[in-house]
């Protein structure tokens, strides 16, 4: 079966493929939206979704059955095995099922971008791209800041800040961090309150900011249970795509194909269509077309805990509660240092922690991330289905860069954890709670070895299609996504970011549909 009647393919329906088949079709062009999940409209999203805490929905089996690639597999560090990779499926993608958070990049990446290659990505550029998709309630009026845009952005005021928020905020102001109310102001640091990616207390995905209220316009079709496969390329010229459709296969053509399948699935459908690096093509079975860095330069922020057990008096009380309201951005001493490098957030529920026997009141945690990433891994196809999922090796804290200041970065936390405003919140046993961490405290191979065995990932991939210039041998697109070496298709997602940005991904991503949107060919 064949179809051709479109003026534009958009491939995946998440952060960016909605906001720029959207704009798109808006714009006059016929649009066709594919998406490998379920296409449903707003009222039908599982409401557990909706929720300020979205570890309620992630740890429920039902809930995560339809919006989670349940079957996709990563290993974070080399040190450990392969565990699954949450990554959302349907209609909004990601945003369906991420923390919710609405934190932008600093403006200081762009600009790095725009010196690594990606020209016209430097930050006066982008900024009316952040504006345009912001309502911000709390600044929207500020030149840097948008209101009315499709993406609300709330701040939970600090009356209503479950325990840790309060005593992480405490323990940093009393350590010397500044306070910086709006983290998404040019130039802020310190301890901010999170900005929030919801109205009325419950989650708004793409899919209701972008694509419901274009369902009417004739310009937009939106298809979900389509599996793509990979391109269709006659030469050197891309026509459309094949999919899986039902058990069938079927034919999609159209003017412009646009991949935003998002940074593990846009590398896998460029991979099974001949267009990745060698050896990995080889491997799969497939004939190369290009040998292109596809899939090479992964990039996610990896995470550590320490954990909190909490007092009757702080124990969270209710499922629905904001897991968290707090983070401090502040720039390390270590090696690769620069500004905003580290990340560290309050967690008013750690529902793993909660499972002990011991922490009678539940538990919390204050996380830490490294915020600038230099260690990079890989996305590979195993085979030609593109049932089967990729396989995703993340060599997080591979870089010693990255190593070192996650050491230096989880003693201050601890500090903090010590500090008077947690024990006020806290049970009384922490080291015990965390015994492995202050066992290995004060000894950095023993801490290297810990960090190495825990760490997780905040489900923030990125640069697997990364913009450069057509003389750069990591580049897969240029600054306009465009794939190099190829005419009619792009790439347009999180995968084209040169590196992972210093926030977390929802809104760059919302901000690269947006983007290129105005970029169309």
């Amino acid at each position: 079966m064949t179809e051709n009647d479109w003026d534009l393919i958009v491939v995946g329906a998440g952060s960016a493929g909605a906001a720029l088949a959207a704009r798109a079709a808006a714009g006059g062009r016929r649009v066709l939206l594919l998406e490998g999940g379920p296409d449903y409209r707003s009222r039908d999203m599982p409401e557990v979704w909706r929720s300020p805490n979205p570890l309620r929905a992630l740890l429920d089996p039902e809930a995560t059955k339809s919006l989670v690639w349940r079957d996709l597999m990563a290993t974070r560090t080399e040190h450990q095995e392969a565990q699954p990779y949450w990554r959302g499926r349907g209609v909004g993608g990601s945003s369906s099922v991420n923390g919710q958070i609405a934190i932008r990049p600093p403006l200081e990446d762009f600009d790095d971008y725009a010196a690594l290659g990606a020209d016209g990505w430097d930050r006066d550029s982008v900024l009316p791209y952040f504006t345009r998709l912001e309502d911000d309630q709390d600044y929207g009026a500020t030149a840097y800041h948008g209101s009315g845009g499709p993406i609300p952005v709330f701040r939970t005021d600090p009356a209503d800040w479950g325990s840790v928020d309060r005593a992480l905020h405490d323990a940093a102001l009393g350590a010397g961090f500044g306070w910086e109310d709006d983290v998404n102001a040019p130039g802020a640091t310190g301890v901010s309150r999170y900005p929030i990616n919801s109205r009325g207390g419950r989650r708004v995905t793409t899919n209701d900011a972008y694509l419901e209220p274009m369902r009417a316009d004739p310009n937009l079709d939106i298809r979900g249970g389509v599996v793509v496969d990979r391109l269709l390329i006659d030469g050197d010229r891309v026509a459309g795509v094949t999919a899986v459709v039902d058990g069938a296969p079927t034919e999609f053509r159209a003017d412009l194909t646009v991949l935003s399948a998002g940074a593990i699935h846009s590398p896998a459908i460029l991979q099974r269509s001949g267009i990745g690096p060698a050896d990995v093509l080889e491997r799969a079975g497939v004939q190369v077309r290009a040998d292109l860095a596809v899939g090479r330069a992964l990039q996610d922020h990896p995470v550590v805990f320490v954990r909190i057990p909490l007092t009757e008096e702080s124990a969270v009380t209710s499922v629905d509660g904001r897991h968290t309201n707090v983070t401090v951005r502040y720039t390390s001493e270590g090696p690769g240092s620069v500004f905003n490098d580290m990340l560290i957030m309050s967690g008013n529920q750690n529902v793993l922690a909660m499972e002990r026997a011991d922490v009678r009141f539940g538990a919390g945690a204050v996380g830490l991330w490294v915020n600038r990433v230099y260690a990079e891994g890989t996305v590979s196809i195993v085979g030609t289905d593109p049932r089967v999922q990729p396989f995703v090796r993340q060599r997080m804290l591979d870089d010693e860069r990255d190593l070192a200041r996650l050491r230096h970065g989880i003693r201050l936390v601890a500090d903090l954890c010590r500090s008077d405003a947690v024990a006020a919140i806290s049970a009384g046993n922490l080291p015990e709670l965390n015994a492995e961490l202050f066992a290995a405290i004060d000894d950095d191979r023993r801490l290297d070895e810990f960090l190495l065995a825990t760490a997780a990932d905040a489900q923030h991939p990125t640069s697997t299609c990364r913009i450069g210039r057509g003389d750069d041998p990591r580049a897969v697109v240029d600054s306009r996504g465009r794939l190099h070496g190829f005419r009619g298709v792009m790439v347009a997602d999180a995968s084209i970011l040169p590196f992972v940005p210093r926030a977390n991904t929802h809104l760059a991503a919302v901000m690269v549909g947006e983007y290129l949107a105005d970029k169309l060919g």
